[in-house]
């Protein structure tokens, strides 16, 4: 005979509403069923963002500037969509319905690009190796192909990770201090698809068929799904706690105006709250009163409501938003590194595809597989962090994650400044090597070794196990409970901006230095350009994005939440202010 203790404390159900054994379900049991599906649903993407801008040059003709803008515009769709998920699933069909219906259309996408580049009345013909020009209806095909992978991203991005994280419960001690490493290994899974994809797609595609190359990928999602519903049972389902979460970021700014003219009561605690027990009748979690944007406090001024006036917010409500804005204060400082971040797919690849890429005398490297070095770190320096970083910054800081998630942050986006430094050094000393040899058209290799651009890839990896997995942990840890989906969409979005950004640079950069027939710096013939101007414009960008995001994090305050399970009152967060140092 079950009792109370036996089940989970922080409401979750299975899928047909009913509540769940503690023992029985979620936890590392469950997420082993959904680690296969992010490993194939990463090798998937990375199979086609890493060489998609050598399909686009050398099958679809399209030059330099139009092909990175169109990797861009692609990746950036695949990582903005899931702000469009996240909101179905916050106010409709939850996290597993919005997820399962999301990843069959994923799944219709990848099989139409399969067939786009694979039937030969769908491709450009290829004669000798030279391919002609692709026809309308060709181009029109793949890109729709691409852009319904973009729509089914949408729904699968901002719910699986989070949907994972679910299956820990906050109100038990031993689960959440497993949670604290889930996002860690997590994204392990994730890099182990992109290394996948980076050196063994990459290679398939360009020296055996490029149809072969998203085919199998293709079939290991249509697997990795199957084995995702096997462990249906296993899965604890979040219940949302009021219909239209998102109501209150509206309705909080429009009370606080309508209350403008009011003085703030000098205690907080005279602001309009519910009593505790109302929060563990409910369920719900209670936000305490922070002093950040002290205009929204006005939301919670109690008024007589008999006179007319708008309800009061409670301080709960009024905290939610105040996290919003908080959030979206970081997402604002993320999307310069998120464009550093776009120059592994787009510029690094065509800067390799001018250096001597041989491994031996026969062998030749693709470009786009010294992308698996960011991969290969990040999969050697996770386990690092997680296993000895964060015990021995525990016994320093008495901080559970070891170092605060802004902190985090900010040693990977210093990580990035000094990547593309390097990477900046390198393009210069390769336009030296150019000028020595007389090297002039766009095809003709320079005698470096493609090597030579390792380290700025492995220090891309380094940064991204802090900035990467610390931001998809910040949003999801600091999102009001009822938007955890929507909040990791700051993630993806930030991404997905940070390509549109890389987009709008490389366009305007192009065509301001191109301009009364001057040298552009990013023109069809890498050759006789100077990507080495762009890298040092990032360079001085990211210098100054590392102070904006310094002053932001020094103002940002973390929620502090509570509720009260089995008669005991509980403080999830207990720190106030963390400052980086």
């Amino acid at each position: 005979m079950e009792t109370n203790n036996d089940y989970t404390q922080d409401g979750t159900v299975d899928l047909r509403g009913q509540p769940v054994l503690a023992e029985k379900t979620g936890k590392w049991k469950a997420c082993s069923f959904l680690v296969g599906y992010e490993a194939f649903e990463r090798m998937a993407f990375y199979g086609i963002a890493s060489n998609l801008v050598v399909y686009l040059t050398t099958q679809l003709h399209e030059d330099t500037v139009s092909s990175v803008r169109n990797v861009n515009n692609w990746s950036g769709s695949v990582w903005i969509t899931p702000l469009l998920g996240a909101c179905v699933a916050d106010t409709c069909l939850g996290r597993f319905w919005t997820f399962t219906i999301s990843s069959l259309i994923y799944v219709m996408g990848m099989v139409l690009l399969t067939m786009a580049v694979s039937i030969k009345f769908m491709k450009p013909s290829c004669e000798n190796g030279v391919c002609n020009k692709a026809t309308t209806s060709q181009i029109a095909f793949f890109y729709a192909s691409l852009y319904i992978i973009a729509i089914g991203a949408g729904g699968t991005k901002p719910n699986i990770s989070t949907f994972g994280a679910d299956q820990f419960d906050d109100f038990n001690p031993q689960e959440k201090k497993l949670k604290v490493s889930f996002f860690n290994w997590w994204m392990f899974s994730t890099f182990a698809g992109a290394l996948l994809a980076t050196l063994g797609l990459v290679y398939i595609q360009e020296n055996l068929s490029w149809g072969l190359g998203y085919g199998i990928p293709t079939v290991g999602l249509i697997f990795s799904l199957v084995i995702f519903y096997i462990g249906t049972p296993n899965y604890r389902h979040k219940v949302r706690k009021s219909q239209y979460p998102a109501r209150d970021l509206f309705r909080v700014p429009i009370v606080a105006f309508a209350n403008r003219k009011i003085d703030l009561p000098n205690d907080p605690s005279e602001l309009h709250e519910f009593d505790m027990q109302y929060y563990f009748s409910t369920g719900k979690r209670q936000v305490h009163h922070t002093p950040a944007f002290r205009f929204l406090d006005k939301a919670a001024i109690k008024r007589d409501i008999s006179t007319g006036s708008r309800p009061p917010c409670t301080v709960t409500q009024v905290e939610g938003a105040k996290l919003i804005m908080g959030m979206a204060m970081i997402w604002l400082v993320t999307l310069i590194p998120s464009t550093i971040w776009a120059q592994i797919n787009t510029l690094f690849v065509k800067q390799g595809t001018t250096l001597d890429r041989h491994l031996g005398s026969r062998f030749q490297i693709p470009a786009a597989s010294l992308g698996s070095f960011v991969t290969l770190t990040m999969l050697l320096s996770v386990p690092m962090y997680d296993r000895y970083f964060v015990p021995f910054m525990r016994k320093k800081t008495g901080n559970r994650r070891g170092i605060t998630l802004l902190q985090r942050l900010g040693i990977g986006f210093l990580i990035q400044i000094v990547a593309i430094a390097i990477a900046c050094a390198m393009e210069v000393r390769r336009m030296e090597v150019i000028k020595m040899h007389h090297i002039n058209g766009p095809k003709e290799i320079v005698p470096m070794t493609i090597f030579c651009l390792l380290p700025q890839y492995v220090l891309l990896g380094v940064a991204d196990v802090f900035n990467a997995i610390g931001l998809l942990e910040f949003f999801y840890d600091q999102s009001p409970e009822d938007m955890q989906s929507l909040g990791t969409t700051f993630f993806t979005s930030g991404i997905g901006l940070g390509n549109f950004l890389n987009s709008f640079l490389v366009t305007m950069v192009d065509k301001i230095t191109g301009s009364n027939r001057g040298k552009s710096w990013i023109g069809n013939n890498i050759n006789d350009s100077h990507l080495d101007y762009y890298y040092g414009f990032l360079l001085v960008m990211s210098t100054l994005n590392l102070g904006a995001f310094l002053w932001a994090s020094n103002r940002y305050i973390y929620k502090r939440e509570s509720t009260e399970v089995k008669d005991e009152f509980v403080e999830l967060e207990c720190k106030a202010i963390d400052l980086l140092p």
